[in-house]
């Protein structure tokens, strides 16, 4: 793959721009507030296909022309989006069919976002079409530094269950599995009598009486996953025909279904993310620390783009917050400080009509005179400040797992119980290493995991024989490897292992599971560990010893009396298991335990305050966040970069504030 430099010099800052919401008089208003601001990078054009062709093969780039000298003349260097996310009515009404099906059968029409149906030979046609028209307007243009296609790729269009999908999925299952009897043999349809005799017999999950084959579930999540992929693919490659600056498309991290972002961060040049607070999470941050560094994983450590966040509330959830003062630099620091070069929001200005007219912006319907204004500008000074962070990265010696297909397969219907979920446990124990202060990267279960002292998977309950034997190789090698519950259960088919529920991981474990014993709703347990009770509730299972020593035993529950959390020694290494759901704070002696045999040592100056460190070839770098409403004292020696002070031992971090310090270069460590 080609190595691109960085879009910007220093910090990519900006956001979406939709001029053609507005008249060209108040374009020339927001490019002198876009310089006050600070801003160097906007994102041009993702929603503009209907007036970029207005009718089938006839183009109008006069307004974009304008819009694209104009930036360039005030310095500002554009991301120029290919709208394919938003196809204009005339495609509708052209290629009816070319509309996505939803599970239940009904066609969606246009009046909203998302794409039609990305099984379409027509819409493929069509976006190749006008990609590859602006790559050969714009290729040369002095403004365009970046290419952004389409938008949030399986939000909101995923699944689609139309006649074309079908097709496609057929000929996709043909390629993967070869033959008729392959196919039987891995979705098991022997059993309810589902067995294939012809491959036009063969169809998409679709509603069905009762639940659908899961096997087949899965197969279609896989499908989606790479239609919307291919999808991607040629536009870039029609980008890429005319033009030589990188390509990227926004992902969702962490809150999106439909994309396994491993495979997706090989396709583009640099990877970008949107993120957006939930706000029903009173700690939101936390779920901005997991999607952050998930991108800069899937980016495999180099610096990537933030190319979406709000400077306050929402539009979309059913209880919009608005962010309190102090909060949106919070926000993207942390984005900063887990690997971005790029703050970026969605929008520029604030939208008077349309869905989204309630959402957030730079520029918000209270104007110049609000304090999201004036917070942006600060940001923006902030951010000019710290040109030196760009191209530093992230180094952590924990791993945690990662797998979008174990994430499809355990969500799917008719498991022991609906509240073990996947993104449930991915949030326990990260908000556990979080709160101990321990950086971490997120990892494939097949990746090459020796340069980690220790390893946490704590959702795997998909997990193929090749990531076992990686898993397995990892512990013998001397590594320290966590597994959490129900983990181990499944094959890439959906198929309960040969030997029982985790049985590939029962030599990195010392354990065989003998029996799943969900807790009744109502009911809790405890796990009895060095005499302290930890209170589980959920989920317990029946564990059986196979060379493992009993670290906790279960006290009450439908296990009572049976080891609950266990480690085994193997070759130079330790594998842990934790058998039940145990809540963030429960897991704190056992993490300490885990700790203390991977070599990891915490450093959480405090509850609520978070530091990340970003190391550069002469200096690192130290972000620390304060996310509470009482000051905090760090230990730092350096340079705070944004008040231009020294710190010499101590540094009063005041509430809700924010601080970079360029401190000595420390050289790499970890491994075992």
């Amino acid at each position: 793959m080609t190595e691109f430099g960085w879009p910007t010099g220093g910090i990519s800052y900006g956001g979406d721009y939709n001029p053609e919401q507005w008249p060209r008089h108040v374009w020339d208003e927001d490019v002198a507030l876009m310089r006050q601001a600070g801003v160097n990078l906007v994102s041009v054009g993702i929603f503009s296909w209907a007036l970029l062709e207005p009718r089938e093969g006839e183009f109008d780039f006069g307004w974009l022309d304008d819009v694209l000298d104009l930036l360039h003349r005030n310095g500002i260097a554009v991301d120029l989006g290919t709208p394919t996310a938003a196809p204009p009515a005339w495609f509708y009404d052209a290629y009816p069919h070319a509309r996505v099906v939803t599970r239940d059968g009904v066609a969606l029409g246009p009046g909203s976002r998302g794409m039609v149906s990305p099984s379409s030979p027509e819409y493929r046609a069509a976006a190749v079409r006008v990609a590859g028209e602006l790559a050969r307007r714009y290729a040369d243009h002095p403004a365009v530094v970046l290419w952004h296609v389409h938008n949030e790729y399986g939000a909101p269009v995923g699944e689609d269950f139309s006649p074309a999908a079908v097709a496609a999925f057929r000929e996709w299952l043909r390629e993967r599995y070869g033959t008729l009897d392959a196919l039987n043999a891995a979705w098991g349809t022997a059993f309810w009598g589902q067995v294939y005799g012809s491959w036009e017999h063969v169809g998409a999950p679709a509603a069905t009486a009762s639940t659908p084959n899961p096997a087949q579930r899965l197969d279609f999540a896989r499908f989606t996953d790479h239609q919307l992929r291919a999808s991607f693919c040629a536009e870039r490659d029609a980008i890429r025909a005319h033009a030589a600056q990188p390509v990227t498309t926004n992902f969702m991290a962490h809150q999106s279904w439909n994309t396994d972002l491993w495979r997706w961060a090989q396709e583009v040049d640099i990877v970008s993310d949107d993120h957006y607070l939930w706000s029903p999470d009173r700690d939101a941050h936390l779920g901005l620390a997991i999607a952050a560094d998930l991108t800069r994983s899937v980016a495999r450590g180099k610096p990537w783009m933030l190319m979406e966040h709000s400077t306050s509330a929402v539009n979309w959830q059913g209880h919009n917050i608005a962010k309190r003062p102090g909060e949106m630099h919070r926000n993207a620091l942390t984005h900063l400080g887990r690997g971005a070069d790029a703050i970026m929001f969605f929008q520029w200005r604030a939208s008077r009509s349309g869905a989204e007219k309630f959402h957030s912006a730079m520029l918000p319907h209270a104007g110049t005179g609000s304090r999201v204004f004036r917070e942006v500008v600060d940001l923006g000074e902030k951010l000019g400040r710290l040109a030196e962070v760009q191209g530093s990265r992230v180094r952590a010696d924990v791993a945690v797992l990662y797998d979008w297909e174990s994430l499809w397969a355990q969500d799917l219907e008719w498991r022991p119980s609906d509240e073990l979920g996947f993104r449930e446990r991915v949030r326990a124990y990260y908000e556990r290493l979080w709160r101990d202060g321990v950086p971490v990267d997120f990892a494939h279960p097949e990746d090459d995991l020796s340069g980690y002292r220790l390893v946490v998977a704590p959702a795997s309950y998909l997990l193929t024989a090749a990531a076992a034997k990686n898993l397995t190789g990892y512990v013998e090698q001397g590594g320290t490897l966590l597994v959490s519950c129900f983990s181990g259960v499944v094959d890439e088919h959906d198929a309960v292992h040969e030997g029982g529920f985790g049985a590939p991981l029962r030599t990195a474990l010392g354990v065989a599971v003998e029996e799943l014993l969900p807790i009744r709703g109502e009911d809790t347990a405890h796990v009895e560990l060095d005499g302290t009770l930890l209170p589980t509730d959920v989920w317990s299972e029946h564990l059986v010893l196979d060379g493992a020593e009993v670290r906790g035993t279960y006290r009450g529950g439908p296990a009572d009396g049976l080891p609950a959390v266990t480690r085994h020694a193997l070759g130079a290494g330790t594998g842990w298991y934790v058998s039940t759901r145990l809540g963030v704070a429960a897991l704190a002696p056992v993490l300490a335990a885990v700790y203390a045999d991977a070599g990891v040592t915490p450093t959480a100056p405090g509850d609520g305050v978070e530091l990340m460190t970003r190391h550069g070839a002469d200096h690192d770098y130290l972000v620390a966040v304060n996310h509470r409403e009482d000051a905090a004292t760090l230990e730092v020696v350096g340079t705070e970069l944004l008040s231009d002070t020294v710190a010499e031992g101590s540094y009063r971090l005041a509430p809700g504030d924010v601080a970079v310090f360029r401190t000595s270069a420390t050289a790499p460590g970890g491994g075992r």
